[in-house]
């Protein structure tokens, strides 16, 4: 690639950029924090969705050590409804570290920023370039498609060996004079023009030179592997109702949602076993006197990386007068006794749980 190219591509994108506004909460910021806390949120995050979120954090914690201060109840309980809890439990454990360990100051080379916990290639080079101007270029999603496109690389994004080689075509076509601006102008271009599906080729800028535009195959870039199959796991959890209160309990070990809070639940092998479990299965010892199961919701469903979940809720109604001693056997144990007020207020849930509390509860 000749610096005529590379001058060329430059030039074209950062003139699109300075006619082509697109104002977000934390553009043009230079607090190293508040750029840290906006890539983590936005980490497979639409932005849209990210922006309220990004707002509530930095109103409820301005800083790190704000942050650090924390409960890690109270910041999953914020993160609820972003998925991916394993970034809000990053995210705390990292402002710990840099209140603590650096007194509060972020660290200003690549290196040590990506050595941060939860921190990757790609947020390392944000933080770099727009908070200390480093010239480390950035490669997300939106990256991959411009430059698959530009040069028709044929190249699966999701190989390790390809991700080398965008990140290196990427440092080339990088301004290293203004990299926090250059990085952003690629993004946004990826967001804004050359898009998924429909993109704005009419009004491209850099079409001329467009290697899959002339061969007419914009929409066969960028080039991905196929996706394996997901894993159905499916869940009953149940509501248990004894006059105003409820149990739940915080999920532990290494398995999906951790450290969130659940309902008491039964896991089956289909969607038939979720409805047709019955009072026996839940108390295979005998049901406590005046214990009634009500019927099953509807099936309510939840995406994650590698998962397709499926539950059904059902109320267990227990007398008000019982002392449910139950709960502290088979598949009630480790709950606690919580008004159901509180639930959506103090407690972090999955998506699936959150979702079923928002209509019914």
């Amino acid at each position: 690639m000749s610096e005529e190219e590379v001058s060329y591509f430059r030039r074209a994108l950062l003139g699109w950029a300075a006619q082509t506004p697109r104002p977000m909460p934390w553009k043009g910021e230079k607090d190293p924090y508040k750029i840290w806390l906006s890539e983590v949120i936005l980490q497979q995050t639409r932005v849209e969705q990210g922006m309220p979120y990004y707002e509530k954090f930095v109103k409820a914690y301005p800083d790190s050590r704000a942050l650090a201060g924390a409960p890690e109840d109270e910041v999953l309980k914020m993160w609820e409804g972003l998925g991916y809890y394993s970034r809000a439990r990053n995210l705390l454990q990292t402002a710990r570290h840099i209140a603590f360990d650096r007194n509060g100051v972020f660290p200003d080379k690549y290196g040590d920023i990506r050595s941060l916990k939860g921190v990757g290639d790609y947020t390392a080079a944000a933080i770099a370039s727009f908070a200390f101007n480093l010239p480390y270029p950035v490669v997300d999603g939106n990256v991959y498609r411009v430059l698959s496109r530009y040069f028709a690389l044929d190249a699966a994004t999701d190989l390790s060996s390809s991700k080398k080689m965008f990140a290196s075509l990427a440092g080339k076509l990088l301004d290293p004079d203004r990299p926090g601006a250059f990085n952003q102008a690629i993004m946004d271009f990826g967001a804004l023009c050359c898009t998924p599906a429909q993109p704005d080729c009419g009004n491209c800028p850099l079409s001329q030179r467009c290697l899959a535009l002339v061969k007419g195959t914009p929409a066969d870039y960028p080039v991905r592997l196929k996706k394996t199959a997901k894993k159905e796991r499916f869940f009953l959890f149940l509501i248990v109702r004894r006059g105003d209160k409820t149990l739940v309990r915080k999920r532990t070990g290494k398995d999906i949602w951790k450290g969130l809070y659940e309902f008491p639940n039964i896991e089956t092998g289909s969607t038939a076993e979720l409805s047709e479990t019955d009072i026996k299965a839940i108390f295979p010892e005998g049901t406590p006197k005046g214990v009634l199961l009500g019927e099953p919701s509807d099936f309510c469903r939840q995406t994650l990386t590698h998962r397709e979940i499926t539950a059904v809720f059902r109320e267990l109604v227990v007398p008000e007068n019982s002392p449910a001693n139950f709960i502290r056997d088979g598949i009630f144990s480790n709950c606690i006794e919580t008004d159901l007020a509180e639930l959506k207020k103090k407690f972090a849930f999955p998506v699936i749980i959150s979702g079923f509390l928002k209509k019914f509860v």
